[in-house]
């Protein structure tokens, strides 16, 4: 029996008996500041190239774009807080933000589409809109009355923390909808997601700079920036720092998690060992830039460089193959691995190599890989 659509209260229970953590309402207004916000942050570089909802503000704050005639938007979070699985043991690896060790929005979209049946069911237009440049989920979920918007510019939901993919189903249903409850700001005067960024990327409450940010620089095109290399440690894709060190975040106790090595823990000599269609199939669920597995094998390296031991004949194995790749991203990065390592004796296959990328990491000043806890999955 399709539930009553004004009834916002049924559509609520619908949602949370599927999975969600919390599920909101809200006009399908346009959302006016976020767009300026979003043209003036690309404006100043911030959005370090990155698309996404900065491809085209005026669609992705404007839900009508999406759907003309639309008159809600019904918001839910999927918390996806879980314990990390153990470290595998035998060889370097390299860590993975908690965000990507299970396909989470699955489960977010499977709760939102329950809500969006119920609304077809009784004769409306309903879609589900989820990590995609259509919406701004973060502004959408805030306006809802989710929870607040953090310093770390994610939001919280009170007693469940930032920990959480949002979404919505965007309908042209007639609910009645009341003025959302105004979540207190939970953050207060913690600065702790400002002063916990290995990089300085919050560099002012709610806003990032993704020139700095480990887990856009890790999707990124091109070269990885040397002044990043060191703070990334053994980060092979996102970071959870600003998350990690927050409160709300801590406080709860976290559930097991059934991922896996390739979920949390990724191993770097089997990653590397792997040809470009055997890495994409294993690790191609992420985010690649270009769908090119050059960059992962650029990850990868970086990580190498900071976790490695030099001493391990495997190490020396990967380099060596890497240092012979057809790719000059590949090899250069390579090159800056090999030589923080202090394994510079095998730079003569590349002593001649005349692409610039290369010929730059030659010459480049490397730190040393001397920092013990860079050595430590996980620190």
């Amino acid at each position: 029996m399709a539930c009553v659509t004004t009834d916002l209260a049924a559509l609520e229970a619908l949602g949370r008996s599927a999975g969600l953590c919390a599920v909101g309402f809200t006009s399908a207004e346009p959302f006016t500041p976020v767009f300026d916000d979003l043209v003036d942050r690309k404006a100043r570089g911030l959005h370090a190239g990155m698309q996404f909802t900065y491809r085209n503000p005026a669609r992705s704050t404007d839900p009508e774009r999406s759907l003309p005639g639309a008159t809600a938007l019904i918001v839910g979070a999927y918390d996806y807080q879980r314990e990390a699985p153990p470290v595998p043991i035998g060889e370097p690896v390299g860590r993975v933000a908690a965000y990507s060790w299970e396909d989470h929005y699955a489960e977010l979209r499977g709760g939102l589409e329950v809500m969006a049946a119920s609304l077809r069911a009784d004769g409306h237009r309903a879609i589900v809109l989820a990590d995609q440049n259509h919406l701004v989920d973060r502004a959408v979920a805030h306006r809802a009355g989710i929870g607040w918007w953090g310093k770390s510019s994610n939001v919280l939901v009170p007693g469940v923390g930032s920990l959480v993919v949002l979404g919505a189903v965007l309908t042209d249903a007639p609910l009645l909808l009341a003025e959302p409850p105004i979540v207190e700001d939970g953050c207060r005067s913690c600065r702790q997601c400002l002063d916990g960024c290995p990089t300085g990327a919050i560099i002012e409450p709610g806003v990032i700079d993704g020139r700095r940010c480990l887990a856009w620089l890790l999707q990124a095109e091109g070269v990885f920036p040397v002044e990043y290399r060191v703070a990334l440690g053994d980060r092979i894709y996102g970071c959870d720092d600003c998350q990690d060190v927050c409160p709300p975040n801590q406080i709860r106790r976290r559930r097991p998690s059934d991922a896996g090595d390739d979920g949390a823990w990724v191993p770097l000599f089997d990653a590397l060992s792997l040809d470009d269609e055997a890495l994409l199939a294993r690790l191609g669920r992420w985010y690649i830039a270009q769908r090119d597995p050059a960059y992962l094998r650029r990850n990868l390296l970086v990580v190498l460089g900071n976790v490695g031991d030099a001493a391990d004949p495997r190490t020396e194995a990967a380099l060596t193959a890497s240092l012979a790749d057809s790719r000059a991203l590949v090899r250069a990065h390579a090159v800056w691995s090999a030589r923080r390592l202090g394994l510079d004796r095998l730079l003569v296959s590349v002593a001649f190599d005349d692409a610039a990328e290369v010929m730059v990491e030659r010459e480049r000043t490397v730190v040393p890989a001397a920092d013990a806890a860079l050595r430590t999955p996980g620190a």
